[in-house]
């Protein structure tokens, strides 16, 4: 048996830190590093590093247990976020560019497998790609991420059902019509046992799991990952890849079947095995598989290809969202943000490898297609995104919406009172008397410890937008949000930090994926006072020039213990909650106390 040469993998997993950092650094997925950097240092161009057997076993293990992350990653409830006609953009990012795809290896004189391969490759869309920058360009509540996401989920869920009937076909060998009934009558059976396990079964054993009170993470985790290879193994043994089955394993395990709080421990620790050690082995050893003589021998065809999965993949989703009455200039803004491609479309090439359905060459163009397109993301989508802001037509649209928010005190209730008219609002308090003071003022109250998940689950958290947490205590407004966060998902979460406060700061925020309320430390109490009095004046201010709300804090220094931005005002009317971390654009209005 073949033992485990441990310098060259330390020397793999140094390099793939080495190349996702810097590729992350400047705005691009790790695996885009990882690749490059395993073309550098491998066999392509320097030669100092090289594949093993062992090398390819963790590697291997490392993409099923990837498909099993990216499987909990995506939520099919997401596709009601996009319009239908914004799910016909998504398909028309998949149809076009597979069609251009294949009649371009068929033009080169390539197989109709590989051709097929190819076509598949091109028409993926890296959803990790997408999200990074979704977030750097503030779009995430935007219909265009909406869609996008929408995209990736219906590209790469059809990259890999293509993909399981490819392998069947492949492995069956020559085959007649019996055979191919057979060889499709396996793959369905998969798919309906294991949509069964995961509707039925997994949820049974969830609920026997909590009603017994076992709650260790270990076994949760051990138990996953029997679920994990037993899809696995059924995909094999149905003639499908074992990356099928952990793909149907992650889209079961993310919701619904174990505790929440549990789920998502496990999905930080997968994401931590599989992104943080076992797949950047796989994508720095498929850099070693790329050969550089396709710039010499096949330049026309990467060519081609790249250009044909740009073309395709833009104007394809442009064409489809036509008919959805959202204009050209967003479906070709949908487009740019579809184009870059990765891990789903890496590892589908790199099987086709393996099984030689594809040859080095086109592994390499592939690969070379994936960097191109993917580097071409952040450009377009900037330009794009600009375009159709500057035009007025960037439209916004949250995806849960409703405030929850923590503290039924003078500042929670003035907040309150300007959210409910346009929005959903609950107020938490664990004091039984200010909460009846807030329902007798007609605000939607509820008394409990929002310390407790379950004060949270009665409250609907799982639906909020946003939470605020308002009490004077810094440290129990930084516990709240972190709950909310943990166990609900609430994507926006806006904390009351007070500066006489020692055991919270505002660097906790980032850990929780917060903002500071006020964009700025403010003590509760002063203020709560002056409300009570009445002893305050509201006042308007129009931003004339682009500003952050950091920086319109900091404008008004001098003021600061005099004034309190309270919201932001858009054109519209409508009014959100002032705090770190956000923009205010030219014509909207600040909202501050005197």
């Amino acid at each position: 048996m073949e033992e485990l040469n441990i310098l060259n993998l330390l020397i793999i997993l140094f390099s793939a830190w080495i190349g996702g950092s810097a590729a992350k650094k400047l705005g691009y997925p790790a695996i885009l590093g990882e690749l490059i950097i395993g073309i550098i240092l491998g066999p392509a161009l320097l030669g100092l590093l090289e594949t093993s057997e062992m090398i390819n076993v963790l590697a291997e293990v490392g993409i099923i247990l990837l498909m099993v992350y990216i499987g909990m990653e995506i939520n099919f409830r997401d596709l009601g976020k996009a319009s239908w006609p914004g799910l016909l953009a998504a398909v028309g990012g998949f149809i076009v560019p597979f069609v251009l795809g294949y009649y371009t290896i068929i033009y080169f004189g390539g197989t109709q497998m590989a051709a097929i391969f190819v076509a598949i490759a091109v028409a993926v869309t890296s959803l990790a790609t997408k999200s990074r920058i979704l977030v750097d360009l503030k779009l995430l509540n935007t219909r265009i991420a909406y869609v996008l996401m929408a995209g990736a989920l219906i590209s790469d869920t059809l990259a890999l059902v293509i993909f399981a009937g490819i392998i069947s076909y492949v492995d069956a060998g020559s085959i007649d019509t019996l055979g191919l009934a057979w060889v499709a009558g396996k793959a369905i059976l998969f798919f309906i046992f294991t949509a069964l396990a995961g509707i039925y079964l997994l949820p049974l054993l969830g609920k026997y799991l909590m009603k017994a009170n076992i709650n260790s993470r270990t076994l949760h985790f051990t138990l996953i990952l029997i679920i994990v290879l037993g899809f696995s193994e059924l995909a094999e043994v149905a003639g499908l890849h074992s990356i099928l089955g952990a793909f149907m394993a992650g889209l079961f395990i993310r919701d619904g079947v174990f505790n929440r709080q549990i789920s998502k421990d496990i999905n930080h620790i997968f994401h931590d095995i599989s992104i943080g050690f076992l797949a950047p082995i796989f994508f720095v050893s498929a850099g070693f598989n790329v050969t550089l003589e396709v710039f010499q021998t096949d330049l026309a065809m990467l060519i081609v290809v790249t250009l044909m999965a740009m073309v395709g993949k833009i104007v394809g989703t442009a064409l489809f969202y036509l008919p959805s009455g959202y204009g050209w200039r967003e479906g070709i803004t949908v487009g740019t943000g579809m184009n870059g491609r990765g891990a789903v479309e890496i590892i589908i090439a790199g099987i086709g490898l393996q099984m030689g359905i594809i040859t080095s060459e086109i592994f390499s163009i592939l690969v070379f297609m994936a960097i191109f397109t993917t580097l071409t993301v952040p450009l377009f989508l900037t330009w794009t995104t600009t375009w159709l802001r500057n035009r007025g037509e960037l439209v916004h649209q949250e995806s849960r919406e409703g405030y929850i928010i923590l503290g039924a005190n003078p500042l929670g209730l003035y907040l309150a009172k300007h959210l409910k008219d346009k929005n959903e609002v609950l107020i938490i308090d664990a004091n039984r008397e200010m909460v009846a003071e807030a329902k007798n003022q007609g605000f939607d109250s509820m008394y409990g410890n929002v310390l407790k998940e379950e004060t949270l689950e009665d409250a609907k958290a799982i639906e909020k937008g946003t939470f605020i947490a308002l009490t004077g205590n810094s440290e129990i407004n930084f516990l709240a949000a972190q709950l909310a966060d943990d166990a609900f998902y609430i994507p926006k979460k806006i904390v009351l930090v007070s500066p006489s406060e020692t055991g919270a700061d505002v660097d906790m925020l980032d850990k929780i994926n917060a903002t500071s309320l006020f964009a700025n430390k403010t003590e509760l109490k002063p203020w709560a006072r002056k409300i009570t009095n009445g002893d305050f004046e509201e006042k308007t201010q129009t931003i004339k020039e682009e500003i952050s709300t950091r920086d319109w804090v900091k404008k008004h220094k001098d003021d600061k213990n005099s004034i309190l931005p309270f919201f932001v005002i858009n054109a519209e009317g409508v009014k959100r909650p002032f705090h770190y971390n956000d923009i205010i654009e030219e014509n909207e209005k600040v909202l501050y106390l005197e």
